[in-house]
């Protein structure tokens, strides 16, 4: 049985809305006549939005979350929040069962209680909010389903980590084709979480819009190279057992994962003062198309083990390709990465990448691959993470529950 949304008792602002909408209807038709007697007609209505574009959507209930597999969206908002001081389990349930349900309604296109725009809620332009756990807000939800690796990552030589980029106890993954529609269910949601929890920090982040790029190309980071190329695909059973689980890493719980996500500042300003072989050295890729400096291709395997004329690897030990390249192949991750651009006063700006990382188990997948970039990366010349955080993510949810409820299950 459906548990009541606690919003939803006696007459709703959306009500309140409504009828003020039929109310007002003769006003805006007479302002209307008024325009044409006065020779200055109405201006007609924005063309309606294609369904290719505005219209998409993304299912929000299943047994799994949405945004881990789906194909990204053009932009991106992660939002972290922080319960407030005396939040108790009850508190958790009701904050979960309120985000959900209006995550699912703005998923869908249509417009929660208490919207009061409701008519930005229309074109939801695939639209997925994800839901990822800290471990307070997993501890008060279900103490007895921590996994061992929610907490924050080891220490690594490279972090300059702020305190404004890290932790959380509960992470929002929202993505759209759409600013816009981002936008506004950024707010319906996080007003919905305002009586239970405060924000701790919002980074924004994009990638190619709509369009821009054939369907399927990889994408690009700020400095201009092809960022994922060796990523586990969805749909692959290479992406199920790095995502969600297999022999050597077993899920916290079914339908389950963990998310990392790495704030990397880029020095852009450095990076415009090395040449291109310079570059390519370090990445050990062209950065025209992505391919290896082995390879003619972006998806030709490196080489590792090819050498110059005069003896010397023609990818270098200090690589990006190779230093990220797993020995283990336990060691693999799904990247869903965006970057940033923030303008700052005299042009001086912060720039760089959101790195979000889905896994199984960040112990024994993340963090050794992390651990060799800190050893010996050439790109750490022009990188500094600043923020980092761990969460678990939870399954999805059936259309009656909220997200969560499946840890509350015997």
């Amino acid at each position: 049985m459906r548990e009541p949304d606690p919003r939803r008792g006696g007459l709703s602002r959306r009500g309140l809305l409504v009828a003020g909408g039929v109310a007002s209807a003769g006003a805006a038709t007479a302002l209307g006549a008024e325009s044409l007697r006065r020779g200055t007609a109405a201006p007609p209505p924005d063309p309606p939005v294609p369904a290719a574009h505005g219209g998409r959507t993304e299912p929000f209930h299943g047994a799994r979350q949405a945004g881990v597999g789906t194909v990204p969206q053009a932009f991106a908002s992660f939002v972290a929040l922080d319960l407030r001081p005396g939040a108790g389990p009850e508190a958790v349930r009701r904050l979960l069962r309120v985000l959900s349900a209006d995550a699912a309604d703005l998923a869908r296109g249509t417009a929660p209680v208490g919207d009061q725009e409701p008519w930005l809620a229309e074109h939801p332009a695939r639209l997925s909010v994800t839901f990822g756990f800290g471990p307070r807000l997993l501890g008060l939800l279900a103490p007895d389903r921590v996994p061992p690796w929610l907490r924050p990552l080891p220490a690594f030589s490279i972090d300059r980590l702020e305190e404004r980029w890290s932790g959380g106890d509960l992470l929002l993954q929202l993505c759209a084709d759409d600013r816009l529609a981002l936008s506004h269910a950024q707010r319906v949601l996080l007003k919905g979480a305002r009586s239970s929890a405060t924000v701790r920090w919002v980074q924004d982040g994009f990638r190619h819009t709509v369009g821009a790029v054939p369907e399927g190309t990889t994408m690009r980071n700020l400095f201009g190279q092809v960022d994922g190329t060796a990523d586990a695909r969805p749909g692959s059973e290479e992406f199920e057992r790095v995502v969600y689980g297999g022999a050597d890493t077993a899920p916290w719980i079914e339908d389950g994962t963990a998310l990392v996500v790495r704030r990397i500042r880029m020095d852009l300003d450095a990076w415009d003062e090395v040449d291109t072989p310079a570059r390519e050295d370090a990445v050990g890729r062209r950065l025209a198309d992505g391919a290896p400096l082995t390879g003619t291709a972006e998806h030709d395997e490196p080489d590792l083990a090819a050498t110059s004329p005069l003896g010397f690897p023609v990818i270098a030990p200090y690589a990006h390709v190779r230093r990220a390249r797993p020995a283990d192949p336990v060691e693999r991750i799904h990247r869903r990465v965006y970057n940033y651009d923030l303008p700052g006063a005299g042009g001086a700006g912060d720039a760089g990448m959101i790195f979000a990382s889905y896994q199984a188990d960040p112990d024994r997948q993340f963090v050794p691959i992390q651990r060799r970039l800190d050893e010996l990366d050439m790109l750490n010349a022009w990188t500094t993470p600043v923020g980092s955080a761990v969460f678990a993510v939870p399954p999805g949810c059936a259309e009656d529950g909220f997200v969560g409820d499946v840890l509350l299950r015997a």
